[in-house]
C-alpha cells in the first residue's frame, strides 16, 4: 500500500475527483478526512468510504470554517501527511453578462480558497508533507466566455510554484494536478439531463486527441502519485491529465481528415 500509515485531508471530497481520490487513498492505506459544504452528499460519501473516514462540513470560502476543519482533522489524526485542495466551482463569465458578485465568487472559490486552505493546513502538517492543488486546462486554453474560471486556475498554476518554493525549507512538496474535461458533477448545470450530457461529451471529445472525456479515477491516480513517496523528489510542477488536449491538440478528431 502506497499510503500506509499516512493521513490526508481532501476538500471537496464528497463528489467527483475529490471523492474518487478519497476512495483511492483509503484503498492505499491512508486515514482520510473529507471536507464538503453539502451535508447530505458528505454523509453519503462518508458511508461509501467506510467507518474510518472523517467527514467535516465546511465551506472553503469561509476562512474560519476551513481553519476549524483542519483543527478537527488534527484532533483525530494528530498530524497530516497529505492535503488535496480540490474544492472548486465551474461557471462561465461572458463579457456583458457577468455580475461582480458572480465573478468574485468564482475567483474566491477557485483561487482564494486554495491559498487559505494551505495556510490553514500549515500548523498541522508533518515535515515532508505533500500538498496537491487542483488546476485546470482552462488556465492555458483561452476558452471564450470563461475568463473568471481561467484566471482563477491560472492563478493556481502560478501559486503552486510559489508555494513549493516557500515551503521547501520544511521539505513540504507542493504540486498540481491539471484535469481536462472529466466526468464529474461540475457539468450538471451546463448539461442537466442525460441527453444533454451525451451531446456535451460528444462535442468535447472531438477536441481531445484520445477521443473521450476523462474519468475522475484517472485524475485520482495522478494525485496518488504526487501524494506518495514515489514523488519524493517532485515539487513545483503539474501533471496534466487531459487526453492530450493541451499537449498535442492537433491529434484531436476535429483535425483528422477521416
Amino acid at each position: 500500500m502506497r499510503l500506509r500509515n499516512k493521513t490526508a485531508l481532501i476538500t471537496g471530497g464528497n463528489s467527483g475527483i475529490g471523492l474518487a481520490t478519497a476512495r483511492l487513498f483509503a484503498a492505499e492505506g491512508a486515514l482520510v478526512a473529507i471536507v464538503g459544504r453539502n451535508k447530505e452528499t458528505l454523509d453519503e460519501a462518508a458511508r461509501a468510504l467506510g467507518a474510518g473516514t472523517l467527514a467535516i462540513q465546511a465551506d472553503v470560502t469561509d476562512v474560519e470554517a476551513i481553519e476549524g476543519a483542519f483543527a478537527t482533522a488534527a484532533a483525530r489524526f494528530r498530524k497530516l501527511d497529505i492535503v488535496f485542495a480540490n474544492a472548486g466551482v465551474g461557471g462561465a463569465s461572458p463579457l456583458g453578462q457577468m455580475s461582480l458578485a458572480d465573478f468574485e465568487h468564482i475567483i474566491r472559490t477557485n483561487l482564494t480558497a486554495p491559498f487559505f486552505t494551505v495556510q490553514a493546513a500549515l500548523p498541522h502538517l508533518r515535515e515532508g508533507a505533500s500538498i496537491i492543488l487542483n488546476g485546470s486546462v482552462h488556465a492555458v486554453m483561452g476558452v471564450p466566455g470563461w475568463s473568471a474560471y481561467a484566471a482563477a486556475k491560472g492563478g493556481v498554476r502560478s501559486m503552486t510554484r510559489n508555494l513549493a518554493s516557500e515551503l521547501a525549507p520544511r521539505g513540504i512538496r507542493v504540486n498540481q494536478v491539471t484535469p481536462g474535461g472529466t466526468r464529474t458533477p461540475i457539468w450538471d448545470k451546463l448539461a442537466p439531463t442525460d441527453d444533454a450530457k451525451t451531446a456535451l461529451e460528444a462535442r468535447l471529445s472531438r477536441s481531445v486527441p484520445l477521443g473521450r472525456m476523462g474519468e475522475a479515477d484517472e485524475v485520482a491516480r495522478a494525485v496518488l502519485y504526487l501524494a506518495s513517496d514515489d514523488a519524493s523528489n517532485v515539487t513545483g510542477t503539474e501533471i496534466v491529465v487531459d487526453g492530450g488536449t493541451t499537449g498535442a491538440p492537433h491529434g484531436a478528431p476535429i483535425f483528422r481528415a477521416s
